[in-house]
C-alpha cells in the first residue's frame, strides 16, 4: 500500500513538471502573433544606397549624373545596399530588389521594423505623393 502511495505522488509530481510546458508553445504564438499585428507601419524618405546615406549624400561618391544613377551603380558596382533614408534615421531593407525601381525617389515602405537593427521587413513600396 504504501508503494502505491509513493507511486501516485510521484506521477503527481511528474504531472505537474510537464504540464506547463505543454502551454508553452501556445504562450509563444500569441506573442509572435501579437508583435506582428502591432509592429506593422508606414514609412517615409528616400530610397538611397548605405554608402551614399550620409550628411554629404551622393557628392562624395558622384556614380552618375544623378542621385538615382549614383544608388543603382553603388548597388551594382560597389556591393552596396538599398536603404531608406527619412531625414533623420537610415534603415535597411529586407527586399532589395523592388527598391531599385524607386531608387532616388520619394516613397511610402510598409512593413516592420526591427528596431535593434534598424531593417525593415518589407511588405510594400510606393511612391510617396
Amino acid at each position: 500500500m504504501r508503494m502505491k502511495a509513493l507511486l501516485i505522488v510521484s506521477v503527481l509530481g511528474l504531472t505537474s513538471v510537464v504540464a506547463p510546458s505543454a502551454h508553452a508553445p501556445l504562450a509563444a504564438q500569441r506573442q509572435q502573433t501579437f508583435a506582428s499585428a502591432q509592429s506593422t507601419q508606414t514609412f517615409v524618405g528616400t530610397i538611397t544606397d548605405d554608402m551614399c546615406a550620409n550628411k554629404d549624400g551622393h557628392a562624395t561618391m558622384r556614380m552618375g549624373p544623378t542621385d538615382a544613377e549614383c544608388t543603382k551603380a553603388c548597388v551594382a558596382a560597389h556591393g552596396a545596399e538599398y536603404v531608406l533614408a527619412d531625414g533623420t534615421n537610415v534603415y535597411t531593407l529586407s527586399d532589395q530588389k523592388t527598391p531599385e525601381k524607386f531608387a532616388g525617389q520619394r516613397v511610402r515602405v510598409a512593413g516592420t521594423l526591427d528596431a535593434k537593427t534598424k531593417q525593415i521587413q518589407v511588405q510594400s513600396i510606393s511612391a510617396a505623393k
